[in-house]
């Protein structure tokens, strides 16, 4: 009777340790959440295991990347081709034979004429600096705004010492780490030679990849993996492909708004346009500083011009370009955009202000999907009560043709 009781109280512990403990799902959240911490922890001390994986990324990176971003671009089209009954790899063909004809003719007509402009440009830019300042020194000597001269002339003192100072340093530690540089080069080469064949690859067995992908995956996580690679590979498709073609015709309006104008230096301006657009909300802003100046120094007229031209492309951007091309497809509010640009931009420099909103469509795909788990594996959420009030929808009125 003795070991009864003393099974049965020793049963009764183990069932309120179970049920409070190794059986509450908070709990197991809670242990699963400090393992993962522990090893984030542990990991920058056996790091140097992994740096043949990390050399190996930095060689293969760049290459699969620039692949990446063309195989997203060229894909559709060669797809369309397909459903037209052209082969694929013809289509493959053709499509590297335009592609070769647009670098030549890039090479020998249009990067001489950016380069010319591109000197020219940074060769006069202390001279339209100077005009500026000479300019905005006059309207200043005024009775109004004579305090604010001193501050201007301190200002344009310490942005000249600055940029020199940077340039120096620029050329010191150019020379000083010559061996990196060196090693940039190689790289870069590297991603030139070996990104055809990647593209070529990927576009000629693309479709297979995510088969042989869910082979590898165990079979109960194969549809849930599946849908979040589909989603994610949605987001950075229709991204990259939309911001893409945003920056092309941004940077051809630029080009002929300024051509048509008389402005200086149209051709560099508007490539330059072109890239910067690639990050959004910012871009074309910054576009219009070198233009700005370049118009100040030639005539106010030619800066009221350059203005209008700014208008007109923003206004052709916003209302026919974005929503027909871009769209709404990744549905990031405006204010998230500018946190998430200043944030990556602040982490990671250049690469995370251009790549900062991609991954950031990436991450919200995987907590989306991990939140729904969550909701599903807690039942935390059963109950879909909300106390707060319902939000205000506008409801856009159709037009009476509609």
């Amino acid at each position: 009777m003795g070991e009864e009781k003393i099974k049965s109280k020793t049963s009764e512990k183990a069932t309120w340790f179970w049920k409070w403990f190794l059986n509450n799902k908070v709990v197991s959240i809670l242990l699963i959440s400090l393992l993962v911490f522990l090893n984030l922890l542990v990991f920058p001390k056996v790091e140097y295991v992994f740096s043949p994986i990390r050399d190996f990324l930095s060689i293969i990176g760049l290459p699969v990347i620039l692949a990446g971003v063309l195989y997203y671009l060229v894909n559709p089209l060669v797809d369309w081709m397909e459903r037209k009954k052209i082969p694929r790899l013809l289509g493959i063909t053709w499509i590297f034979i335009v592609i070769g004809a647009l670098i030549v003719w890039g090479i020998t007509t249009l990067i001489p004429i950016i380069q010319e402009q591109t000197i020219s440009i940074i060769e006069n830019w202390p001279i339209y600096w100077n005009n500026i300042v000479s300019q905005i020194d006059s309207w200043l000597r005024s009775d109004v705004l004579s305090e604010f001269q001193t501050r201007l002339s301190d200002f344009n003192t310490n942005i000249m010492s600055n940029v020199s100072e940077q340039a120096d340093g620029v050329v010191n530690s150019t020379f000083a780490s010559i061996g990196s540089v060196v090693g940039a080069v190689t790289n870069i080469v590297i991603a030139i030679i070996t990104m055809p064949f990647i593209l070529f690859y990927l576009l000629k067995d693309g479709k297979n990849l995510p088969y042989h992908v869910m082979k590898i995956i165990p079979s109960k996580m194969r549809v849930s993996t599946y849908q979040l690679l589909s989603e994610i590979n949605m987001q950075i498709s229709q991204y990259i492909r939309g911001q893409l073609m945003v920056a092309f015709f941004v940077g051809l309006m630029f080009w002929i708004g300024f051509a048509i104008i008389g402005l200086e230096y149209a051709i560099t301006l508007g490539v330059l346009a072109g890239f910067l657009n690639l990050v959004p909300y910012l871009g074309s802003f910054l576009a219009t500083v070198p233009a700005i100046v370049i118009a100040l120094v030639d005539s106010p007229s030619m800066l009221i011009k350059v203005l209008i031209v700014f208008a007109i492309e923003q206004t052709i951007e916003g209302r026919v370009i974005q929503p027909q091309i871009l769209g709404n497809n990744l549905e990031v509010h405006p204010l998230t955009i500018i946190v998430v640009l200043l944030s990556a931009g602040k982490i990671f420099g250049v690469p995370g202000v251009i790549l900062g909103i991609p991954g950031y469509a990436v991450l919200k795909v995987i907590v989306v999907h991990f939140f729904r788990w969550y909701k599903d594996y807690t039942g935390l959420y059963d109950n879909d009560e909300n106390p707060a009030p319902l939000p205000v929808v506008v409801v856009k009125r159709k037009s009476k043709k509609d």
